[in-house]
């Protein structure tokens, strides 16, 4: 059993990410699943369908328990309350208002092929997520099954027992909710796309060298900037480019490390420490048609530490 369960990690982290919104809750809800799994291994039948089947059960009864009575997560910039540069950050975000990035390879498949796995990392992306958090729990649960993991409707009849023209129905208004709510644009990360790459190694070298020129030339007229857990953001490259020119605004010395995060280009941002570098932040960036039209800075003090996620998933 326990064989059985590790080569389903990664797909039900996957699965339990897109239910919750957040990769620590989506990593505690996996291990919740296994350890109920091992507890009930031998009540299970397979007279009443895989274990994979069982397993994913199991996972999506814990989802539903942890989602009962929580709040909504969204995207931190639509959290945000508009600013203008050198106004303080504010407030805090309330606990658990954000849906949260995940590293690629706690909930991907990276050995699959390339063209499928741009595919998958939509399926991740914050704006995806956030969309999905819109439906209700169940719903959301058959949509992911149908849409994103290709289950057959009698396959997920039995997970949720409950009828195939009942997962048809629900997978309808699921769809039609997302077409009310269609995720913000943006691209994925893409390595095989040379002008994404040229774009991010001049977004590197920019902020780098702190060339607050280069880097506003690098953004949409109209792009967004937040940095959760504080309830603040900007709107407009002005706006942008003017906080970064602030002097208490220029990271001497930071280094952006790249990283496969929620499907999206991302780079963890790297202080100067002693003799070596501590993590400062996740920054994830929404790109669409060649220039960044929103950043997302996770800061990692006071908010609940990201950096322990990615430590040992960093990509090279």
């Amino acid at each position: 059993m326990e064989e059985a369960l590790s080569g389903l990690r990664t797909e039900l982290t996957g699965y339990c990410y897109r239910m919750l919104g957040s990769g620590n809750d989506a990593e505690d809800a996996v291990q919740e699943t296994f350890e109920r799994a091992i507890r009930a291994a031998d009540r299970y039948d397979d007279a009443r369908g895989s274990v994979r089947t069982w397993v994913y059960r199991i996972a999506t009864n814990v989802c539903l328990d942890l989602l009962r009575g929580a709040a909504r997560r969204a995207l931190p910039i639509d959290l945000s309350v508009p600013g203008r540069a050198g106004e303080p950050f504010g407030a805090l975000l309330p606990a658990g208002a954000e849906v949260r990035p995940v590293p690629d390879r706690l909930v991907l498949d990276l050995g699959q092929d390339p063209a499928a796995l741009v595919v998958r990392r939509e399926s991740v992306r914050l704006a995806f997520v956030a969309a999905l958090q819109h439906l209700p729990a169940r719903q959301r649960s058959v949509l992911i099954l149908r849409d994103v993991l290709c289950w057959p409707a009698a396959e997920v009849a039995v997970l949720l027992e409950t009828s195939a023209a009942s997962v048809t129905s629900a997978l309808q208004r699921a769809r039609a909710t997302l077409r009310t709510v269609a995720p913000r644009p943006g691209d994925v990360l893409d390595p095989s796309d040379a002008g994404q790459r040229e774009l991010l190694e001049r977004y590197c070298a920019a902020f780098e060298s702190h060339d607050v020129a280069g880097l506003v030339a690098l953004l949409h007229e109209d792009a967004t900037t937040s940095m959760p857990p504080f309830a603040w953001g900007l709107r407009g490259r002005d706006q942008i480019g003017l906080a970064m020119s602030a002097p208490e605004a220029a990271c001497v010395g930071h280094r952006l490390v790249p990283v496969a995060a929620s499907g999206q280009p991302a780079f963890w941002q790297m202080r100067p420490d002693g003799a070596g570098f501590a993590p400062f932040a996740l920054v994830m960036l929404d790109i669409v048609d060649q220039r960044v039209r929103n950043t997302t800075t996770w800061l990692e003090v006071p908010a609940p530490s990201l950096w322990p996620l990615f430590s040992t998933h960093l990509a090279s």
